[in-house]
């Protein structure tokens, strides 16, 4: 008997070896040895008070920012999404959300209620979940701006609250431990605006993110956070890795901070390409350059 054999009872699904490439943009990556997929939040709760703690819990959204490596995931892969976690209300000047409601689907509901500071959701590839723990934000705003508050259940099954001073934001990063809470709800506030004015600019910030980025291919979103006093797209292709192959990968030619699969990647291809570069740019320049997108899971052994 397995420590698959005695998962708790679920009213959603509960799927082993499971493959996790089709949940990603990049469309690689190896199976979850059980994949869970809550039917709403309170099966969700009654799941984590029942799961055995040395049990391995991984969250993954809609994908569009992680590489899961080939060997796959261990442990409980957790994804909400559904109608359950998909809701999204306006009360005033407070937009509601669920963890698995798109950041654009947020800065439209904000549009169309008038309300303003949102717009630049509609430039994040990502869901409401992963903007929370990353904090994350594009154009010169970020998700710290207008949270107020958010909540969810730790790894323990415990409903928590977390107001915005608790998320210790910074940039790309929050004090929220990987895979340690799995977010029901979010709250923001924007402020009242023309309706037509905030859906123009909007319009804008959609404009340049289709034009500036490869939004069309298998990607994963910018691959490096900006160094201090530095572009990351600057420094990949000062160092000449733009549009230069590395396996099935590459950096964009339209963009050099965003990777692409162009075709038959493999995860450790992605990856692969992601050192190679890290390593070129420090030997060139000195600057560091840290990954934004996340990795996740085991490599498959080398080959003898």
């Amino acid at each position: 008997m397995t420590w698959r054999d005695s998962l708790p009872p679920v009213r959603g699904k509960l799927l082993c070896d499971e493959p996790l490439a089709p949940f990603t943009w990049f469309r690689v990556g190896g199976p979850a040895d059980v994949l869970f997929l809550p039917a709403d939040p309170d099966d969700l709760r009654d799941f984590l008070l029942a799961l055995s703690p040395d049990v391995p819990l991984t969250i993954l959204g809609v994908g569009s920012n992680v590489i899961i490596r080939d060997g796959g995931v261990e442990g409980v892969v957790i994804r909400c999404a559904g109608r359950a976690f998909g809701e999204i209300t306006v009360d005033g000047d407070l937009v509601i959300a669920g963890p698995a409601v798109l950041d654009a689907q947020v800065a439209r509901a904000a549009a169309n209620a008038g309300l303003a500071g949102l717009e630049f959701y509609a430039g994040i590839p990502g869901t409401i979940g992963g903007a929370l723990t990353m904090n994350a934000g594009c154009y010169g705003r970020e998700t710290k701006d207008i949270l107020v508050s958010a909540t969810g259940y730790d790894r323990t099954g415990e409903f928590r609250i977390w107001e915005n001073e608790d998320f210790g934001f910074t940039y790309r990063h929050t004090v929220v431990e990987p895979n340690t809470m799995f977010w029901t709800q979010a709250v923001f506030r924007g402020t009242p605006d023309d309706p037509e004015a905030v859906k123009a600019r909007m319009a804008e910030i959609t404009a340049r993110r289709e034009t500036t980025q490869p939004i069309r291919d298998k990607t994963g979103g910018s691959t490096f956070k900006n160094p201090p006093g530095h572009s990351s797209w600057k420094l990949v292709d000062e160092a000449g890795w733009r549009g230069k192959p590395f396996g099935g990968a590459m950096f964009s030619p339209l963009h050099s901070n965003f990777m692409i699969n162009t075709g038959e990647a493999t995860a450790a291809d992605l990856e692969g390409l992601g050192e190679a570069v890290r390593a070129d740019v420090l030997a060139k320049t000195g600057v560091q350059l840290d990954w934004e997108i996340k990795r996740i899971g085991r490599p498959l052994p080398a080959k003898e």
